[in-house]
Order: C-alpha cells, then sequence, then structure tokens
C-alpha cells in the first residue's frame, strides 16, 4: 500500500524530512520491534517466566547518533498491561510516546501493539528504556547508545571498546506478586533476592558462577563504560579493583573528566566511565579483577538487598585463570563517600558543548519529599502504627487517574486531574529532626491527583527538601521531558537567603535523575520549553507507587514549533 507509488514508511520519511512530523532533519531513521513476552529464565538455583522484550534479560541495546528518530514498535504478546518508557529522552513535544501508565497513556493491553517515536534531538551518551508500569522493569529494560552526531567525535580519545554494565535486581518471586502483597497488606517490599549485573549475580552467589559477565581487556588500552542504573530499590556503590574510573559523562550530557576510586549511582542514573587497562605490567601481574556493586543505604530501618555483585575485568594473557583481586568499596551507609562522590560532577561546559543555565525564575518552587502514613481502618495494615505507607510531594501523594492525564489535558477532560499542586508545603518545620519531635499528624498525607501548568518557555527553580520522616534517606528525583542544572545541594534545611549565595551557575551537572541528599535539599532549574504532560517521580518504585510524584503540564507556546503534536491514532485505548 502507497500514496501514488510512495511507499508507507518512505512517505512517512519524506514527511519528516519537510518537518511535518516534528523530527530533526539532520539524522537517520531506525526501526525496531519490541515483543513483550514471558520467557523462562534461571537465577539462583530457580526458574521462573519473567517478562522480557524479544526473549532477551536485559533488553536489547537501541544504538542511534544524536540527530537520528527511532521508531519502535511494541507488540505486548505478554500476560498484562505495559508501557515503555524512553529514560531521559526529552520527547519534543511529543509526550504521546514517553510511556508512563496513567500519566501519558493507558497500558498496552495483551494482543495489542503500539508504536512509539523517539527522537535524539540533543542527547549524546548513555540512556536506557525501560517498562514504566508496576514493577515490570525489574526485567524489561535495556540500554541507549546515543553517539556524536555525524561529523563530530567524542570531546575525550575514542575508545579501544564500549560496554554496557546494567546494574539490576533480582527477585526469586514473580515481581507482580511481590508488589501486589505490599499493596494487600500496605506494608514495605519484600527486597530483591540478589543484585546484578547485566542480569548476572555475579560469583558469590549459588548457581551464579558460571554465568558471571566478564570485560576482555587489552594491556594499555582504554575502555568506555557505560553503566546504567536499572534496579527498583538500590542505589549503588561501584567500583573495579586496582583500577581508577575517569567519568566523562552522566545521563547523556558530558562531564569534566573526573577520576576517582569509585562511584555512586542512584536508580535511573547512567555514567559514561573512562577505564584504562594498565595493571598487567610484567608476565607475573594478576590478569583478573573483580567488577563489583552493592547497595548504598542511609537509612538502616529500610529492608534492602545487601548482596555484592560481581562481574570480572579479565586481560588477555595466556597466564593460567587465578582468582580475581578483590575491589575496595565503601560501606554500604558511607553518605560520606556518596555525597564527596556527587559534588565532584560538572558539566563539561566547553565551546563545542555549551550550557545554558537559567539566570532568571519565573517560578520558585520548594517540594518537600517524604515517605508518610494513610491511614487504615482499624489500624489494620502493615505500615507504621497499623497504617498504610505512602508517599509524598509537598504532602500530597499522587492518585493515578481513571484515564491518563495526557488524554484528559488534550480533551479538556477536567475531572480528572486539579491545577493546584502547590509550590511548598501546607506546614513547615524542621523537617531533618528526629521523628520522635514531630507531631503525629505531621506524618499523614492524603491521596490526590494535583498538576503543576506552566506557561511555555517558564524558567522553573525547584528545591527538593529531603525529611526525617520515617527515618529519611537519598531519593533519586527523575523528571521526564527534560534535562535539569543540578544548581546546589547541601544538608539540613534549605536557607532561601544564603544556600543560593553558593550556587554553581558556571559549571553544573546537567541530568534528569538526581539524587535528594538524606536529610538534605538539593536545587534544580530548567526551562519548561517542552508542551506537553511530563511525570515527575521518585526512582525508587515502591516509592512511586506509594504516590511520590506529581505532574507538570507545559502549555503550547505561539509558534507552530511551540505545540505539541497531535495525537496518534494508535494510541492504547483505557
Amino acid at each position: 500500500m502507497g500514496f501514488g507509488g510512495i511507499s508507507l514508511m518512505k512517505f512517512i520519511s519524506l514527511l519528516m524530512l519537510c518537518g511535518l512530523l516534528g523530527t530533526p532533519v539532520w539524522g537517520k531513521i531506525h526501526h525496531h520491534t519490541f515483543i513483550i513476552e514471558e520467557t523462562p529464565c534461571t537465577r539462583l538455583c530457580h526458574t521462573k517466566n519473567i517478562l522480557t522484550v524479544n526473549g532477551q534479560f536485559p533488553g536489547p541495546t537501541i544504538y542511534a547518533r544524536k540527530g537520528d528518530t527511532v521508531f519502535v514498535d511494541v507488540i505486548n504478546k505478554g500476560n498484562k498491561n505495559i508501557t515503555l518508557h524512553w529514560h531521559g529522552i526529552n520527547q519534543p513535544r511529543n509526550p504521546w510516546s514517553d510511556g508512563p501508565e496513567y500519566i501519558t497513556q493507558c497500558g498496552i493491553q495483551p494482543g495489542a501493539k503500539f508504536i512509539q517515536r523517539i527522537e535524539f534531538t540533543e542527547e549524546e551518551g548513555t540512556l536506557w528504556w525501560h517498562a514504566h508500569s508496576d514493577f515490570d522493569r525489574a526485567t524489561v529494560h535495556g540500554a541507549i547508545v546515543i553517539f556524536p552526531e555525524q561529523g563530530t567525535t567524542y570531546p575525550f580519545t575514542k575508545p579501544e571498546k564500549e560496554v554496557n554494565l546494567i546494574l539490576g535486581e533480582w527477585w526469586n518471586d514473580d515481581v507482580t506478586q511481590v508488589l501486589e502483597k505490599a499493596l494487600q497488606t500496605g506494608g514495605d517490599v519484600d527486597p530483591s533476592d540478589a543484585n546484578t549485573i547485566n542480569g548476572q549475580p555475579g560469583d558469590y552467589l549459588p548457581c551464579s558462577q558460571n554465568d558471571t559477565f566478564k570485560v576482555q581487556v587489552e594491556q594499555g588500552k582504554t575502555y568506555l563504560l557505560r553503566i546504567i542504573n536499572a534496579a527498583l530499590s538500590n542505589e549503588f556503590f561501584f567500583a573495579v579493583a586496582n583500577h581508577k574510573l575517569t567519568i566523562v559523562g552522566t545521563d547523556a550530557s558530558y562531564t569534566k573528566p573526573y577520576t576517582t576510586d569509585f562511584i555512586m549511582i542512584t536508580p535511573g542514573q547512567t555514567m559514561d566511565i573512562l577505564l584504562e587497562a594498565n595493571q598487567l605490567q610484567t608476565s607475573s601481574s594478576p590478569s583478573r579483577y573483580y567488577i563489583v556493586a552493592h547497595p548504598y543505604n542511609g537509612n538502616p530501618s529500610v529492608p534492602y538487598d545487601g548482596t555484592f555483585t560481581t562481574a570480572i575485568l579479565e586481560y588477555q594473557t595466556n597466564n593460567f585463570p587465578v582468582l580475581p583481586i578483590l575491589a575496595s568499596i565503601p560501606f554500604v551507609s558511607d553518605t560520606d563517600a556518596a555525597t564527596a562522590f556527587t559534588n565532584g560532577l560538572c558539566s563539561l561546559a566547553s565551546w563545542d558543548h555549551p550550557i545554558d543555565v537559567p539566570k532568571t525564575i519565573d517560578e520558585h518552587m520548594y517540594i518537600t519529599v517524604a515517605v508518610n502514613t494513610i491511614p487504615c481502618p482499624n489500624k489494620s495494615c502493615g505500615g507504621p502504627g497499623g497504617n498504610r505507607l505512602g508517599a509524598s510531594l509537598n504532602n500530597v501523594s499522587f492518585q493515578d487517574p481513571q484515564i491518563d492525564v495526557l488524554e484528559a489535558y488534550y480533551f479538556s477532560l477536567r475531572d480528572q486531574y486539579t491545577p493546584d499542586f502547590p509550590n511548598r508545603p501546607p506546614i513547615f518545620f524542621n523537617f531533618t529532626e528526629d521523628m520522635d519531635l514531630i507531631p503525629p499528624e505531621w506524618l499523614l498525607t492524603k491521596k490526590d491527583t494535583k498538576v503543576k501548568v506552566l506557561e511555555y518557555n517558564t524558567t522553573v527553580e525547584i528545591v527538593f527538601q529531603g525529611t526525617n520522616l520515617f527515618g529519611g534517606e537519598n531519593h533519586p528525583m527523575h523528571l521526564h521531558g527534560h534535562s535539569f542544572y543540578v544548581v546546589g545541594k547541601g544538608f539540613g534545611i534549605f536557607d532561601k537567603e544564603k544556600d543560593p549565595l553558593s550556587y554553581n551557575l558556571v559549571d553544573p551537572p546537567y541530568e534528569n535523575t538526581i539524587g535528594v541528599p538524606k536529610n538534605g535539599w538539593v536545587a534544580i532549574r530548567f526551562r519548561a520549553a517542552n508542551p506537553g504532560v511530563w511525570f515527575m517521580h521518585c526512582h525508587f518504585e515502591r516509592h512511586t507507587v506509594w504516590g511520590m510524584d506529581m505532574v507538570f503540564i507545559t502549555k503550547n507556546g505561539n509558534g507552530e514549533d511551540e505545540k505539541m503534536l497531535p495525537r496518534p491514532s494508535d494510541m492504547p485505548s483505557c
């Protein structure tokens, strides 16, 4: 079938080249088919069916260049509704393909399909894709590698080889049942049974040693490690025994080279790291080194999976294989180490990779980030005090609407949400003080569907304020449809008079996910120049389910290229 002898795909490509579908004209067009299906998988001596894409765990990698467009035909052959999100892709003017369930679409039903479009307009480096429904991203996720635009190069020496390392988790139980149990009881989510690197637990866990992931290197050469934290619950310290790590990018944005012994990476974040293979100095030098990750958890009262996960860095040599060298890595609760690492990150801010930090702010928001409780009849739930565990931003615990927010906005169905998400919390107190000093009624929250409406091109500053409700912890906050500049952070209560004086407006890191320090604050800035509906949430999956999220609606601008694209005809039905 075609149009005047032109095939459908050629016709679509022609529209793109003419700019009629809002796609960059300098890039190539790629096509992928993602089949969601159940696949038997064995880990820790235990076999179960898991949801996968194309039978792979982790799923397939998407490769593209800056300026390219990718079409993904998502076909659901699984047993439940599911959505896919392209994490860190701005999706200019196209929230329809962003993916979060009940925010920009309803789930793709079993037997149905949906074509999603991904546009790489400013991103360059490592990102990832994942399911954005229930706990499905535990096994439905994969890497996105965005090479420099055709005719340009990396701002560092081209590596010998590039290696994707995806950090994740494994549950012996079905993850859907794990979630359902927590929702039924109102208590916390059971921790995973293992942490993983590229889907494998590594040498130290049962039935795992033969499948430990290995990275082959040659002495004297440099390698680019693309690190992704796909975990639902764990932030990770990560290190390679006896090797320095040089960070050159975070969240698909280049950084000033930053050399360290370890990294701390939150769920949702990605990091590009150069590793020089320089340890095989003589024929008797050790040739195998552990790549190690284990959780960072600043709140010992929160249940977590404390297992180490390992891969192995192997030098090419004729030597007989020996036990790998162990890696030194910070202790699980070492907040000082986590803070020291994140404080060293800065944007490259070069002539070829400039930054544009908003200096004048139109909209100031101060958002408290909290784990709360929701009253439970007869104190019969499994959370603190017999209540149900909840979470909130400015004491609003987000409630999914009956249809997705984008559909409601597009068709002016105002009964699905209210446009009054608050710019500040309802009550001010010492949010980081001992919880025993906080009145019990201030620990409670309630469910509601509130959004924040922004005029096109509004400059926004958000100060996320961590709280000590139920112990406090680091919260990885992720914003869809935008990256943002991390201009400041600190511990304690944010001081609006003093703390902005120390903001970094010269070379702040440019990210899409940022950890709000335990009992501290972080300030971000962005320009709302992407019309549509955009989710903001904690990337601890249980916190998202509990309601630690909200929605921005950015209105259309005046120009044709400042308006949201029309609704695709194949949007999943609710």
